[in-house]
């Protein structure tokens, strides 16, 4: 499954448009630059719940306790910049999780690998053993 066949209806995404801080001048102060994307997963319906799970995980603290997804973008000077740069990172998230882990196969060690590792326990005891206290040949 890749990105394009991943789908979101637009009227579950929902934009807040803040003022962003830090450098920028008057600018910062008057105007509303920076969104906040809200994406609310558990209640999606265009997400498979598999995925949702892996997005959930995903988006680490950006997700909410009630399953949320919120996005701060404040990167660029001006609105639009910021909302493609929210949905973009949005995207990326529901990229990686609609790839489904790959499962692992549980293997033996090989021998030599065996003889390795018993060779290395043998050293150290041996490095062990010559810390000990001996007796006196007296």
């Amino acid at each position: 499954m890749n990105i394009y066949s991943l789908r979101i209806h637009p009227d579950e995404i929902r934009f807040d448009f803040i003022r962003a801080s830090g450098p920028g001048g008057q600018n910062v102060n008057k105007v509303a630059t920076a969104v906040q994307l809200r994406f609310d997963v558990r209640n999606s319906k265009s997400i498979s719940s598999q995925v949702r799970e892996r997005i959930l995980h995903l988006a680490g603290n950006r997700a909410t306790a009630s399953g949320e997804i919120i996005i701060e973008a404040k990167r660029f000077r001006t609105q639009q910049r910021n909302r493609e740069d929210a949905l973009r990172r949005l995207y990326a998230i529901l990229e990686r999780a609609s790839i489904p882990p790959k499962v692992r196969r549980q293997t033996r060690p090989t021998r030599a690998s065996k003889i390795k590792r018993w060779e290395r326990k043998k050293r150290r005891s041996e490095i062990k053993q010559l810390r000990g206290c001996r007796p006196s040949d007296g």
